[in-house]
């Protein structure tokens, strides 16, 4: 399918699917609904609105239908479903999306989700801590088409991932406990990033520079040959830093490939590489701002789909993390090494039928760890390694899907076991139920549970500032959501409210302020409540000016939490993001220059240590804090002109204690695509 422009690309309600040869929507023998995402699109992004329809014949306007049917199917499932037969709660942020925003990593994009909490130490996707639904940085699973990325090592590196913003074409975010879809680790979530498999560009060459000395580029290539398509994208970002200690150097490469032998058969082949060399001003402690850290990541998987009745997809992975510290930078005091490897399978079978879809999938994850201070002794030091450790995760899971006029029900369970616990087999079920009353009206409830092991690093990390715990209990969570949505041509609005119950919560801790160590323990309880709400339309039918694809939009999350920690003093887990207010306005400027606004605001709760001249002054709590930022975009043939800027009120803010984050920052850039005919 060749690429549109994003200003031609029209968006479509469907009645009822098309007759063609899609297998899935074969199966289901029923009439679904499929409507502009809304609701579950990030708030913060624009949305395009259809007029070029109007002058479409109806053979025209059938093709552009299939073309957008492709383009909505998601993974809330074990497999991809159609985007309007998803009974989970779920947020698309599309690649035109992507690229209208202002950032320059997947960090960047996520920060403008209000439904997403992301602490970042250090900007533009150096090292961020992932958080939904006021979960910690290590509870959420993140892929990569599918594949689970996630790092046993410790979820500091979980977006280590070889992805530059022009291979994604979309990112899915699953709020609310996931174990049946992602596997026992999706304790509050998880998130898939969707590469672009059908690129319709021959090269894609993108390049920028800004204040602090930034400097970046991505160039992406695509061709085919006789049975398969093929790209290869490779990334360079760097920056002398905004502070001290805080440069970095970035560097992503990614290659694809696609086989498709007949129309009901393929197979998808990733691999990559992610290296990362950056100042760590006091990432992981405020009295050594001389931190620095050096990581590689190489990942690869086969991923096969076959069969056109009865699906079988199978899944093979493999992925390596590499991570240096130092605790002070070009000395060997404190430094550490570690190597992780994660691999494993999946094995997937669909079978469709007049009662709906049911799948069953089967899986086994092999974590391992070689480190100078993590696990139990070698018998032989291994080069940097004196330490080691592993565990096996196994898991099958059920689930079925029916669909019956309005309603559609989602039942499921996962059965799991991990060496951690021997002998031990623990289920985790989950039930989904949406019904429309009307076609513009969506009703959901769920419920679900889940679980996650501790991270090596929760296990073992003993240090002059931490005191790990190896008898660590699993985490456990149970999840309750209700949502309604609601989807018209001027409106799109949704409101879903939830209670997260987390038991064993794992998080580091001090019993008094004057402790000289955290120390790993499993908090008694701690539960969360939260209400989630949004609305946009366009205001381009009262302005014409602003443009006919003008959005204004706002979304708004309120969490609360209550826990039974006996007085502990959290370092994590009570540090949630109790209110996240975001804003968006996209709208014409002149012609074909444009322009989007992005405001959001933030509240922080808990407490932190303040630190002045390298020494503890007392606990303070988090302030509240609003930035604001403005992508201005000039699209001319085949360039694109981008004028980025950050901050743009230059706040003075953090998102973890004493690690501030950048002010105004300033950057432009320059891209070309060329098509090169129908790909």
């Amino acid at each position: 399918m060749r690429q549109k422009h994003f200003y031609q690309q029209p968006s479509f309600r469907f009645k009822k699917f098309v007759r063609k040869g899609y297998a899935v929507f074969n199966s289901m023998h029923k009439v679904v609904n499929i409507g502009v995402v809304a609701g579950c699109v990030l708030t913060a992004m624009p949305v395009s609105t259809g007029h070029a329809q109007n002058a479409a014949t109806d053979d025209s306007r059938q093709r552009l239908r299939e073309l957008e049917l492709e383009e909505v199917m998601v993974t809330a499932s074990r497999l991809e479903t159609p985007i309007g037969q998803a009974a989970r709660l779920l947020t698309v942020i599309g690649k035109e999306q992507i690229e209208q925003a202002p950032g320059r990593s997947i960090q960047d994009i996520l920060v403008y989700a209000a439904g997403i909490d992301l602490v970042q130490r250090g900007g533009h996707g150096v090292q961020a801590d992932l958080s939904i639904r006021g979960g910690t940085f290590d509870q959420n699973t993140i892929l990569l088409n599918g594949v689970n990325l996630s790092n046993a090592h410790t979820g500091h590196y979980s977006l280590d991932i070889p992805v530059n913003l022009s291979d994604i074409e979309r990112i899915e975010i699953i709020h609310g406990p996931s174990a049946l879809v992602y596997g026992a680790g999706s304790f509050s979530g998880g998130i898939n990033i969707v590469t672009r498999k059908k690129a319709g560009e021959k090269l894609y060459a993108h390049t920028e520079a800004g204040m602090h000395r930034l400097r970046g580029m991505e160039v992406r290539s695509s061709f085919r040959t006789a049975t398969a398509g093929h790209s290869l994208s490779a990334g360079h970002n760097s920056s002398g830093g905004y502070i001290a200690n805080s440069d970095y150097d970035i560097y992503n490469v990614l290659w694809q490939t696609q086989l498709r032998p007949t129309h009901a058969s393929g197979i998808d082949i990733q691999a990559g590489y992610n290296d990362k060399r950056y100042g760590a001003n006091t990432f992981y402690s405020a009295r050594y701002p001389e931190q620095y850290e050096e990581t590689s990541a190489w990942m690869g998987s086969v991923k096969g789909e076959f069969g056109a009745g009865l699906k079988l997809v199978p899944i093979l992975y493999w992925d390596r993390h590499y991570d240096r510290f130092d605790l002070i930078r070009g000395t060997e005091t404190g430094r550490n090494f570690h190597r992780n490897d994660t691999y494993g399978g999946n094995l997937i079978l669909l079978y469709p039928s007049k009662l709906g879809n049911t799948s069953l999938g089967a899986e086994l994850r092999r974590e391992d760890i070689l480190s100078s201070n993590l696990g139990n002794p070698l018998p032989e030091p291994q080069g940097n390694y004196k330490r080691s450790d592993s565990r096996t995760t196994t898991g099958a899971a059920l689930e079925h899907t029916l669909v019956r006029n309005r309603w559609i029900l989602s039942a499921g369970v996962l059965l799991s076991h991990t060496t951690l616990l021997k002998k031990v087999y623990k289920w985790y079920p989950s039930l989904n139920l949406v019904y429309r009353p009307t076609d513009a009206l969506k009703l959901s409830a769920s419920w679900s549970q889940s679980t996650r092991m501790p991270t090596f690093t929760d296990l073992y990390y003993t240090t002059e500032t931490h005191k790990a715990n190896t008898g660590l209990r699993p985490e456990k969570s149970e999840s309750f959501d209700l949502g309604i949505r609601y989807t018209s041509s001027p409106v799109q609005a949704y409101l879903r409210g939830f209670l997260l119950r987390g038991r064993d919560m794992i998080d580091w801790v001090k019993v008094n302020p004057h402790d000289s160590k955290w120390a790993s323990w499993n908090l008694t309880k701690v539960n969360t409540r939260g209400l989630e709400a949004g609305v946009r339309f366009s205001p381009a039918a009262f302005a014409a000016f602003l443009g006919e694809r003008s959005v204004l939009s706002v979304d708004y999350a309120r969490m609360h939490q209550s826990s039974d920690t006996q007085g502990l003093i959290s370092l994590y887990a009570l540090n949630y993001l109790r209110d996240k207010f975001t804003a968006q306005f996209s709208h014409q400027l002149y012609k074909g220059l444009s322009a989007a606004w992005f405001f959001r605001f933030q509240k922080r709760m808990g407490t932190y240590e303040k630190f002045e001249n390298l020494e503890k002054t007392g606990d303070a709590p988090y302030p509240a804090f609003s930035t604001l930022d403005l992508k201005l975009t000039y699209p001319y043939q085949h360039i694109t002109l981008s004028l980025n800027l950050h901050n743009l009120y230059d706040t003075y803010y953090f998102d973890k204690g004493n690690i501030p984050q950048a002010g105004f920052w300033l950057t432009g850039s320059i891209s070309y695509t060329f098509e090169g005919g129908k790909n």
